[in-house]
């Protein structure tokens, strides 16, 4: 994989630092701003190829968010997670060995829109708490969300969906969260590496000079975590994750 980034064009980069601070934003907190960062990336680097450049900088970014919520966090709700979550990582990436960029954006399309309608159940509650609690549920969570994180980096809203419903206060919310992005990121790195060949000394570059802006957007979200209302924000996050998804299948098909 040859970047070339010098040459990249003026909105690549904008479009590169602005993804670095939606990532930043979301492990600060608002969750579901990660999710406009795998369609912008796709777009400008390809499928494959972008989520390899994405998955340095989420683990920056969870780092700080680990440490920042230290203490918050419920083991046990994990452990019903990584065994199936480490599963759905596997078949993530050997299905992703064998199909065209073009279909791999499709299916980054496609779980961020199917993450969008997770999202909007989740606020209509028609997800509910007895529903969340049941094994078999926690297993499909850990499949799906390995799967997502895999192919597209976005387990997030899949996540928040589960740690929602089992009606975890703010802080463990945040803090159990942050740890089962870190493992499941941790995991994705073997498969990047040596296997799809996505992340390298010059993908690497990209994300040291996106770190500034992670971390800018890192505090941004702590602080609206703390003092605005996330409600509103979350509606405009969701519209512009539609928007940034509908250009992506527009990017595939056209």
């Amino acid at each position: 994989m040859s970047l070339f980034f010098p040459s990249l064009p003026f909105w690549s980069w904008i479009g590169l630092f602005s993804s670095a601070y939606f990532i930043g934003m979301a492990k600060g907190g608002i969750k579901g701003t990660a999710l406009l960062a795998i369609p912008i990336m796709a777009i400008i680097f390809g499928g494959k190829v972008s989520s390899g450049i994405v998955l340095p900088m989420l683990l920056f970014a969870d780092l700080f968010a680990v440490r920042h919520y230290k203490g918050h966090t419920e083991w046990k709700t994990l452990w019903k997670l990584l065994p199936m979550a480490l599963l759905g990582i596997i078949l993530g990436h050997y299905l992703g060995m064998y199909v065209s960029d073009a279909i791999f954006k499709l299916w980054m399309a496609g779980i961020v829109f199917g993450s969008l309608t997770l999202m909007l159940l989740q606020n209509n509650g028609l997800v509910n708490e007895k529903m969340v609690s049941h094994p078999i549920f926690a297993s499909i969570i850990g499949l799906l969300g390995g799967f997502s994180t895999m192919i597209g980096n976005a387990a997030g809203p899949i996540m928040s969906v589960y740690l929602l419903g089992l009606k975890l206060p703010k802080l463990l919310f945040l803090g159990t969260g942050a740890w089962f992005y870190l493992t499941v990121n941790i995991m994705k790195l073997p498969f990047h590496i040596f296997s799809w060949k996505t992340i390298n000394a010059e993908s690497l570059i990209l994300n040291i000079l996106g770190i500034p802006f992670l971390v800018f957007g890192f505090f941004s979200g702590t602080w609206i975590v703390h003092h605005l209302e996330e409600k509103t924000f979350r509606k405009l996050v969701i519209w512009m994750t539609l928007l940034a998804a509908a250009r992506l299948l527009f990017d595939v098909w056209f």
